[in-house]
């Protein structure tokens, strides 16, 4: 099974910087994507917003980032601490 997302969006909206139990500094980001993309041979302007979270050496990275500017993110989907909706955690900056 594989659970990866590649994802271009932008930085729309960051929280501050905390720190994990473990010590690992950690970052809450709302990513938004637009784009068109082609759905039963038919084009569909796509526009969302995601919660996403990124942990360790790459949240002092992503901190560091202009808000608005489209990036390319790469990571995983995970279920949110209280079981409603998702969360996609940022592994890579690509």
């Amino acid at each position: 099974m594989m659970n990866r997302l590649v994802l271009s969006a932008s930085i729309v909206e960051r929280g501050g910087m905390r720190y994990t139990p473990a010590g690992l500094p950690a970052l809450d980001l709302r990513l938004a994507h637009e784009s068109t993309v082609t759905e039963a041979g038919h084009p569909r302007q796509v526009r969302m917003e995601l919660r996403s979270v990124v942990i360790g050496p790459m949240a002092e990275r992503l901190n560091r980032i202009e808000l608005g500017v489209p990036q390319q993110f790469a990571g995983f989907l995970a279920a949110q601490r209280n079981g409603r909706g998702v969360v996609f955690h940022i592994t890579e900056l690509l």
